[in-house]
Order: C-alpha cells, then structure tokens, then sequence
C-alpha cells in the first residue's frame, strides 16, 4: 500500500548507514526506554497480550490506560507495534476502547497569585502520549529497525 499506508498506521524507517542490532540489543534498548525516570514502563509481554514486550503508562488524572504492544520480527529487522487506549468514562457507560496511532494530550491549568502580585495562570497537569511513543521509536530507529503500526491483525 505503500508511504500513505505507513503514515497512517505510523510506520518508520531507521536512516540509511545505521547498521542493525541484534534482537537482544533491541529489547535491551527497548525495556531502558521506560527507565526510572520515564512515565511509563516496559515489561515483558503475558501470553494473552501475544506480544514480545509491552508499554504502558496508566493515567490516573485521566482514567485511561495506554498501551503499546510490540512483537520483534528479528528476520525482516522490524517491531511491529499495536497502539491501545482504555479510557473510563465519568458516567455509567463503563470503558471505551480504542486501537491504532493517535495522539493524544491534555493539560490542566489553575490561576494562583504571582510574586509581582498579579493573577496568572499555571499549569497543573500535562499528559502527551507521544512522551511514551517517542522514546521507543527513537530505540528502535536507532538500533537500525523498522518500527512497523498495525491496525488490523495481531
């Protein structure tokens, strides 16, 4: 399907001249990404999640839950990855689900007095997924991998 279809589902391409690391060192560089100071952690997959290792960062000021599932392919050199996001809702419907790339933020603000005197306002609280896509993507393009979006099959 070509370029239009890796936009879509957020495929990328590591650049030309980086030479490909091993599946070890990819997992390796991968399970770092979510270290102690990133918001997020990386764990190996359960059987059920069918993956090699999955991200996650849950978001309690939001009551969601994001995801991404990634299954190394050592013989093509790519992580194919899976985007989800369960996202409870403040009335009695339950969670929403949700699959695919999307970014997603949010911030809250609050006004407090300033040193000058003057109302202004502050922000209290800011959530960007791609603080949790980025970094994998950058493990993986930078050990000379393909990182490969899925929508459809896993």
């Amino acid at each position: 399907m070509g370029r239009l279809w890796d936009k879509v589902v957020g495929t990328a391409y590591p650049n030309r001249g980086v030479v490909p690391l091993s599946a070890a060192e990819v997992r390796a560089a991968l399970l770092a990404a979510g270290g102690p100071d990133a918001p997020f952690r990386v764990r190996g997959g359960l059987p059920a999640e069918k993956a090699d290792l999955v991200a996650e960062w849950q978001v309690p000021e939001l009551r969601m839950t994001l995801k991404t599932r990634m299954r190394l392919v050592p013989e093509t050199r790519e992580v194919r990855t899976l985007d989800e996001r369960w996202e409870a809702s403040t009335d009695s419907s339950g969670k929403q689900y949700g699959r695919g790339r999307s970014t997603q933020v949010a911030r809250k603000w609050s006004y407090e007095q300033g040193p000058d005197g003057r109302r202004r306002k502050v922000e209290t609280f800011r959530f960007d997924s791609r603080d949790m896509r980025n970094p994998l993507l950058k493990a993986v393009l930078g050990a000379g991998w393909t990182w490969r979006g899925v929508l459809f099959r896993w």
